[in-house]
């Protein structure tokens, strides 16, 4: 099984990324510097337009050490990473499955029961640990009313009849996110799903989070020698990284969402943390998203007990193991593809 490393995480435009021997210098300042073994990491992450040493750069791509690009909201810029050796037929198979209408909807049927599932796992999660703090009838009417997908999801036989049913399962769930919030109402209200660039509190905080999760997921899938590109549930689309996408559904809710509510519920992020721009795009502070990575990293590294392979992992691992699950189940080693099902 692959180990877990850090990833580091680069906040402040200031610094200037160099190598020196095997370690990673961060320069602060002119006498002023900090360094990390390479070795400690898998992937370093940079908001903001920091600079990398070209010698660092390339001594990331001889270690296989993705480096990932954001901007100040937290969007997705830019990857670097190394040649790619992924098994040849494998990403054939990959294509041919992709393009195999009744085979590319069974495994993206799958991808959306696991979102569905976990989805409505958080809403009875709340149901039971905040029973006097919420409208209980509410969320079990809802959570009933996504039972009644999941229930239709299985028997569909059509990837447009899916993906409706995928968005009106994602409206249920949102409609109750805004009471999935228990503290700070008055400052981090969700009114609905907005981004590029995110509006409010709320949304800044998913985005960003998803954004972690995908390019999680892309440098899993690509671990495994799939091809992130190639996708089932989401349309092929130039740039678009559609199997990464699809992979993400299944963790979106039971890993970014719930993180995103401990920041808020433990009140480990509040209202001071963010910046509005002209344009009306909310932001975390630079201080603000060094704290928000310092928490993504301790969230990483909890063990959890992994539903289908019944043994301990690490949170961090579960892209990787379930872009394992689906690279089997294309080599015909699983019989069909294990979502991941949180309970």
């Amino acid at each position: 099984m692959k180990k877990l490393l850090n990833t580091l995480y680069i906040n402040n435009t200031d610094y200037y990324l160099s190598l020196e021997g095997e370690d990673i210098v961060i320069n602060i300042s002119d006498n002023n510097y900090k360094k990390l073994p390479l070795h400690n990491f898998e992937m370093i992450c940079t908001c903001g337009y920091n600079g990398i040493s070209p010698k660092l750069m390339g001594a990331c791509v001889e270690k296989n050490i993705t480096i990932c690009y954001f901007d100040e909201h937290g969007k997705f810029l830019a990857r670097v990473t190394g040649e790619k050796y992924g098994n040849v037929i494998l990403r054939k198979e990959q294509c041919l499955v992709s393009e195999n209408k009744e085979r590319s909807l069974e495994i993206s049927k799958n991808f959306i029961i696991g979102k569905v599932h976990n989805s409505r796992w958080q809403i009875e999660r709340w149901t039971r640990d905040y029973e006097m703090r919420i409208n209980v009838a509410k969320f079990k009417s809802i959570s009933k009313s996504m039972y009644d997908i999941l229930k239709s999801i299985d028997k569909c036989d059509d990837i447009d009849v899916l993906r409706g049913l995928e968005g009106k399962a994602a409206d249920l769930y949102f409609s109750l996110f805004d009471d999935f919030i228990l503290q700070q109402k008055d400052d981090f209200k969700f009114v609905n799903r907005n981004r590029r660039p995110p509006l409010d509190n709320v949304n800044a905080l998913l985005s960003f989070s998803y954004s972690l999760l995908t390019a999680m997921c892309v440098s899993a899938l690509e671990m495994v020698g799939l091809d992130p590109y190639i996708g089932f549930m989401h349309a092929d689309r130039p740039g678009r990284k559609s199997l990464a996408l699809d992979l993400v559904e299944e963790l979106r809710s039971v890993y970014a969402d719930r993180f995103v509510l401990t920041l808020i519920n433990k009140k480990l992020i509040t209202n001071n943390d963010f910046i509005k721009m002209e344009d009306g795009a909310v932001l975390l502070k630079d201080d603000s998203r060094k704290e928000f990575f310092v928490h993504w990293q301790k969230k990483k590294m909890e063990e959890i007990t992994h539903p289908f392979l019944e043994e301990k992992i690490e949170w961090g691992m579960v892209p990787y193991v379930q872009a394992l699950l689906l690279a089997r189940y294309l080599r015909g080693d699983l019989e069909m593809y294990p979502t991941f099902l949180w309970k």
